[in-house]
């Protein structure tokens, strides 16, 4: 029986490895990744309050603060007032930040799919099932300590 603890090691031994290349491809747009991820998010998710942008992108309250602070002062984003609630602020992409992470987006998107051709689509499949599976029970272990 495999040990729970040498998946774990392969696991963080892979990840460390796939979030070099992202890191890489998202370094080559010119932007760090929280800028990135922040863009990114807004793309796919739409508008979204600060604090549901740093859950998005897994990075503290603090961090993402600073990283649409950096975007807003370079114009790809803007905050605007929530229509029922004026203390909280949506984070919207601006033109100029939708163009640039339409085109960003797809050469990480190239970049990711050559980190990933070492698994054919049925692996890929396999894989995406697998994670999530763990994902959900490593979530319900959590809930019962």
């Amino acid at each position: 029986m495999t040990k729970g603890v040498h998946l774990w090691l392969l696991l963080w031994k892979a990840t460390k490895s796939l979030e070099a290349c992202a890191r890489r491809s998202v370094e080559a747009t010119g932007l760090c990744l929280s800028d990135f991820g922040v863009l990114e998010a807004l793309k796919h998710k739409g508008p979204l309050p600060v604090n549901v942008l740093g859950k998005k992108i897994l990075v503290s309250s603090g961090s993402v603060t600073a990283a649409v602070d950096r975007l807003e002062r370079n114009g790809l984003v803007e905050r605007v007032d929530a229509e029922t609630d004026r203390r909280s602020r949506i984070v919207h992409l601006t033109e100029k930040g939708s163009e640039l992470i339409q085109r960003l987006f797809e050469e990480h998107a190239l970049d990711m799919e050559q980190a990933f051709t070492a698994l054919d689509e049925q692996d890929r499949l396999a894989f995406a099932d697998l994670l999530r599976k763990l994902g959900h029970g490593a979530e319900k272990n959590k809930e019962r300590r």
